[in-house]
């Protein structure tokens, strides 16, 4: 049996990924990683530097200037450190989630980063979500979840979610988004979004965070135990 137990939670964006996986990290004492954070920060470092998305050879001149640390607050929470600079609450925009999938198609970023990744969670219990954890970053982890949802649910929790920011958006826009995000994802060259063979599909479409936490939880639980 390994040392650490790996929870690799993949899906599309808006799926309700990070929330999830906080809560069901912190309920089960494991770390929780936000890879979508860790994208989302490279696309925030290249957007600084003049750097388009889909400009492969300025990203590729610009990732050895990339230093990220992650660091984990008394309550748990990650919090990127770009350059000695915690940049944790100014990627979390519209803009940076494109950029965040533009730079994670892009193979020098995916090499960069993939060492991070793997190294948490070799070194403890993790809780980790993106597009392509149980099929590129973790492939053998014990556990893996594809959660999904409709387009129109998760732009709708989109929406809801600016708004409640006081952003000026429309539900029209918001859903576009979230569907030219899918189509960049799952149509990717490198590492593209899909559910890997041996993970369990859960649809929260029509679900309380709650119950899918318990759901979530409880499949850890049978995976753990058929593992031990």
């Amino acid at each position: 049996m390994d040392k650490y137990i790996s929870v690799a939670i993949d899906g599309p964006a808006g799926a309700g990924k990070s929330t999830i996986a906080k809560r069901v990290a912190k309920e089960l004492g494991y770390l929780y990683v936000d890879t979508g954070a860790i994208y989302r920060t490279v696309g925030y470092h290249m957007s600084l530097m003049g750097i388009g998305p889909k400009d492969a050879d300025g990203i590729k001149r610009c990732i050895d200037d990339v230093n990220i640390e992650i660091v984990y607050g008394e309550d748990g929470l990650q919090h990127m450190i770009l350059n000695g600079d915690d940049v944790t609450d100014r990627i979390r925009t519209p803009e940076m989630s494109m950029m965040a999938s533009g730079v994670a198609a892009q193979s020098c970023v995916r090499d960069y980063l993939l060492d991070m990744q793997r190294n948490l969670a070799a070194t403890r219990n993790v809780v980790m979500d993106g597009r392509d954890i149980g099929t590129v970053v973790l492939p053998n982890a014990q556990v893996k979840v594809y959660l999904t949802a409709s387009a129109e649910v998760r732009a709708d929790r989109r929406f809801k979610e600016l708004q409640a920011k006081g952003e000026n958006v429309r539900y029209e826009d918001v859903y576009t988004d979230v569907v030219k995000r899918d189509e960049a994802d799952m149509n990717r060259k490198i590492a593209p979004l899909k559910c890997a063979e041996d993970a369990e599909v859960l649809d929260c479409s029509y679900l309380t965070v709650d119950q899918v936490v318990a759901e979530m939880i409880a499949i850890i639980r049978k995976k753990a135990e058929s593992n031990g």
